[in-house]
């Protein structure tokens, strides 16, 4: 094994070691107060196959960032992760029982510089569906690490990237992808690991970013997190 992959693995996995009397390390990840989106139980999906100890705490932050008021897509994915993020660690920092990591995470969709939330209702979700199809956009997700130590937060915030293409998609195929119901809570009205996979014809990056949460990202910046952490 590389002297890389030697350090990738076994940093990421030590976060199954105990810190002292047999205490698991404990960490927090943020959703939305008011939804119900199946990218959050992917995400705690994706986190649960590192061994994590995860709990899913809603936060109370008020997702109504402006994303046209940032320079960048990926600005706008961070600072909302970090608001997500910030709220729950504010509130969970108690002695003795406030969690080792706070995670934060948004996703959107961007074509030709159009930032894609959920869809507000069915005439929406056809809207944005339709300029997807046939053509590739951007997912972006941004990541929020706050990482506790002693009586302050640190944060280790990054941005992930990945390009979707769509395939060409006729106004039946649309109109029966939102009679599932699906597309109404997922940014750009759709979920690759779902039905709305059929209607991706390929990736470039990473998958799991476009579930909602760049698994190998996150474990790089993890890495040096738990280096100083265990040393």
């Amino acid at each position: 094994m590389s002297g890389y992959r030697e350090l990738f693995y076994n940093s990421v996995l030590s976060v199954q070691m105990t810190k002292s009397n047999n205490e698991h390390l404990a960490l927090t990840f943020c959703k939305s107060n008011t939804s119900h989106d199946q990218r959050y139980i992917d995400q705690h999906s994706c986190l649960h196959t590192l061994g994590l100890k995860i709990t899913i705490e809603p936060s109370s932050f008020v997702e109504n960032l402006d994303p046209n008021s940032f320079d960048h897509p990926k600005d706008f994915v961070i600072a909302t992760a970090r608001g997500k993020a910030q709220e729950v660690a504010k509130r969970l920092s108690m002695p003795q029982s406030s969690p080792d990591f706070v995670i934060g995470a948004d996703t959107c969709v961007t074509l030709d510089g159009t930032v894609y939330g959920k869809p507000k209702d069915r005439d929406h979700a056809f809207s944005m569906l339709s300029n997807l199809s046939g053509r590739s956009h951007e997912v972006l997700t941004g990541v929020c690490l706050m990482v506790h130590k002693g009586e302050e937060w640190q944060e280790v915030d990054f941005s992930e990237t990945t390009t979707v293409k769509f395939a060409t998609l006729s106004p039946q195929v649309i109109n029966a992808y939102i009679d599932t119901g699906e597309p109404m809570d997922k940014a750009g009205g759709y979920g690759i690991q779902a039905l709305g996979g059929m209607l991706i014809e390929g990736i470039q990056g990473d998958y799991y970013n476009v579930m909602g949460f760049p698994l190998h990202r996150f474990c790089k910046s993890l890495v040096p997190v738990l280096e100083e952490m265990f040393s």
